[in-house]
Formats: C-alpha cells, sequence, structure tokens
C-alpha cells in the first residue's frame, strides 16, 4: 500500500538525535515520490534556511504556529509525530498537543522519553497525547513497560519498535596502533565523559595502554546556556589526571562515511552516561549494529541491549568499574571475539530497512482503518435530520429528538 507520509520533528540542519532519527526514518518511508514531507520543527538559533525534505518550518516564536504545521500535515495520508518533552513549543513542549488535536489524518507518535517520575503537567500531557494518537510507539520495551504502569495509557495502541541503525558493519576497518576506545554524539553534562577520564588514568598502566577519542559537538542548548564550560572542564581533568596527550577530541560534525569509518576503527565504545532515566540512544544500536563491543553504564536501553548481549554494564559515575571492564575486554580476545559475536542475533532487526518496514506495517493499519470509518460515515444515514426534514427518531410522546435547526 503507498501512503503518503508528513513528519513532524526536529530535522537537519538541526543536529540532535531526534533530528537523526527523522531523517533517516523520511528518508527509508519517502520512497512513494514525496519529495517534501516534514514538518520541520526549530529552536531558538536553529539555522531557519530551507533545507532538503522540509515541507514547513514551525519556529518556536511564532504565536500559533501550530495550526500551519497541522495544516500542513493533513495534506498527507498520515502524520509521523517525533516526541520529547522541550522540543516543541509551550510549557513542557504542550502545543504537540494542539497539532495532533488539529489533525484530520491519522497520527502515530514516536515516544522518544518516558520518564519514570514526571511532574503531574508532564504526566497529564504524555497521557492525553496517547490518547489523541492513532498509535504510539516506544523504541525499547522499557519504555513500554513504564508506559503502561506509570500512566494512565491505552496498552492497545503501543507498539515497540527498535530504534533504526545504519549499515557502518560493513564499512572499511582501519584499527589505531593502540586500542581505541571511543564515544560520540552531541557533549553536555551527564555525558559522563568525566567518569571514562578516570577510567582512562587507570588502564595507563597497561602493556598497551589505550586512547580515547570523543567525538561530537557541545550540544546546543548546551552552548546557549553555558557555552563550553563543559568541554573546557574535560581539558583540565585530562591535564589533571596526566591523560591529555592520551584523549583525543573531534568536534566537527561527521557524516555518514566518516562516523562509519571511526565506528570500526574502535575496539571499545564507552558509554558511561549518568543518565538512569534513558530509554533510547541511537548511539548504542549504531554500536551494536557494528559489532564492536560496548561498555556502558545500566541506563534502561543499555540494560535491554547489552543483558547477554554485545557488552559490559557497569555502575554510574564509577570509573574503576568502568575501567575494570574495558579492561577485560582489551586482553582478553576471546571476550571481546565473544561479545561481537552476541550482537549478530540482534543485528538484522536493527537495520533501517528492516525498522521502516514496521513502522510501514503499522501506518498502513491506521491508514486502513480510517479510509474505512471514512467510507462507512459517508454511506450512513445522518444522525440527526434538518427542521425541515421528518424527525428520524420519536419518544414515546411523539416528540421529535436530534432535529437540528430549532
Amino acid at each position: 500500500m503507498t501512503i503518503r507520509y508528513g513528519f513532524l520533528s526536529t530535522h537537519p540542519p538541526t543536529r540532535c538525535g531526534l533530528a537523526t532519527f527523522n531523517s533517516a526514518l523520511a528518508a527509508q518511508l519517502g520512497e512513494d515520490g514525496v519529495a517534501d514531507n516534514v514538518v520541520r520543527v526549530t529552536a531558538i538559533g536553529d539555522d531557519l534556511r530551507p533545507a532538503p525534505g522540509v515541507a514547513h518550518t514551525w519556529v518556536a516564536t511564532t504565536p500559533g504556529g501550530w495550526r500551519a504545521s497541522a495544516e500542513v500535515l493533513n495534506t498527507f495520508d498520515i502524520a509521523v509525530v517525533q516526541h520529547e518533552y522541550g522540543i516543541y513549543p509551550g510549557v513542557d513542549g504542550g502545543e504537540v498537543l494542539s497539532v495532533l488535536r488539529r489533525l484530520t489524518v491519522p497520527s502515530l507518535v514516536v515516544l522518544h522519553t518516558v520518564l519514570t517520575q514526571p511532574t503531574a503537567r508532564q504526566k497529564s500531557l504524555l497521557e492525553q497525547i496517547v490518547a489523541v494518537a492513532g498509535a504510539v510507539v516506544t523504541i525499547t520495551k522499557a519504555a513500554r513497560d513504564r508506559l503502561l504502569l506509570g500512566y494512565a495509557v491505552d496498552a492497545a495502541k503501543v507498539t515497540v519498535i527498535p530504534h533504526g541503525a545504519s549499515d557502518y558493519a560493513g564499512a572499511p576497518i582501519s584499527r589505531h596502533s593502540e586500542p581505541h576506545l571511543l564515544t560520540w554524539g552531541l557533549l553536555g553534562p551527564g555525558k559522563g565523559i568525566e567518569w571514562a577520564l578516570r577510567a582512562v588514568a587507570r588502564l595507563q598502566k597497561l602493556k598497551s595502554p589505550p586512547v580515547y577519542t570523543v567525538a561530537g559537538r557541545t550540544h546546543p542548548k548546551v552552548v546557549e546556556l553555558h557555552g563550553e564550560a563543559y568541554r573546557a572542564s574535560l581539558h583540565r581533568l585530562g591535564a589533571t589526571l596526566g591523560i591529555a596527550h592520551r584523549v583525543r577530541y573531534e568536534s566537527a560534525y561527521l557524516d555518514d562515511a566518516a562516523l562509519g569509518a571511526l565506528i570500526r576503527s574502535a575496539d571499545v565504545i564507552v558509554l558511561p552516561y549518568d543518565s538512569t532515566e534513558q530509554v533510547t540512544s541511537g548511539v548504542l544500536v549504531e554500536a551494536v549494529a557494528a559489532r564492536i563491543p560496548v561498555v556502558a553504564t545500566a541506563f534502561p536501553h543499555a540494560v535491554e541491549l547489552l543483558t547477554d548481549g554485545p557488552g559490559l554494564l557497569v555502575p554510574h559515575k564509577n570509573p574503576a568499574a568502568l575501567a575494570t571492564a574495558v579492561r577485560s575486554i582489551l586482553t582478553k580476545p576471546a571476550l571481546a571475539a565473544a561479545l561481537r559475536e552476541r550482537s549478530g542475533h540482534a543485528e538484522p532487526a536493527l537495520r533501517w530497512p528492516v525498522v521502516a518496514r514496521r513502522y510501514h506495517e503499522l501506518a498502513t493499519t491506521l491508514v486502513t482503518a480510517d479510509s474505512r470509518a471514512t467510507l462507512v460515515t459517508a454511506d450512513s444515514r445522518p444522525a440527526f435530520v434538518t427542521a425541515d426534514s421528518r424527525p428520524a427518531l420519536v419518544t414515546a410522546d411523539s416528540r421529535p429528538v436530534g432535529v437540528a435547526g430549532r
């Protein structure tokens, strides 16, 4: 079934995980010839120049911008909406609900964050979003369980579809002369790089100590509020620990080819995140799909993918445990090989074409059901009549009911 998809999300040239996700999904589902199908949501400071694929830009500072956004989405067969608090205008991004309520086409909402301890407003907002949406997707089982246990929502509306991954597993391998640790993604407090630096310092007595690459720009919102203070603090910490020469910072934005080559050059992907709430990590999925061993703190998405999977879990904010796990992988070739092999069972299901197919199947169900409902409504007799018509229903005393115009 051919479906014309409309998307609501942040989108390139904005550089964030949500924009990257939406761009990849839109590319996979946009093979029906629809050139411009994205309603791009922007924040203060974003580049507002038109980008390929963007049909309309919702500028955060435009009052009532949700109205025009909804009208554009209504020109498609279905609206795919990426949701995360703070992306949309309004308190907790509440104006996305106004868009959903104004839609005349089915909606499919992807939840990238499900909080265990939301504020009353955040909880109410998410419950209303699920109620209005035609279907809701969570990216992990952990997020689905959290949603069903902590929120008043219809479980029948919720489907789990994993985060998609690029095909980096086939990229050429370019090994470093020394063991290579890698963390990539937008930088900011909570990324946990300071714990990884302390772990690297503990590994310098190895026969072949590792180098550590931290790739990615500082998150735009962090720059807006605090400038490069976090990045500067990492440089100072590296110098204090005596490992500044073992750490490489790559702040340039990497295209797919460059990122693929960087990932394939790593011996271990390190995800030392502070968050215990994170139910979605695109970096984690890309690492698993590329068959690179992972050492991660026990955030929910990592627990789901790495338990008996292609990596090792460590406690949060614990550089000693982090160093022990990395050391095990670097010094035990059999363990590293076993971890790479474990990712094989998950790899096919994480590829973007497979993930997009599942979205298309869900969208087809929604669009088909909407078409049937429209057909039934069009073929049915009106439930009420006008003032000059005969009453369709009378009460026991023969008084007409349901008559309009009186």
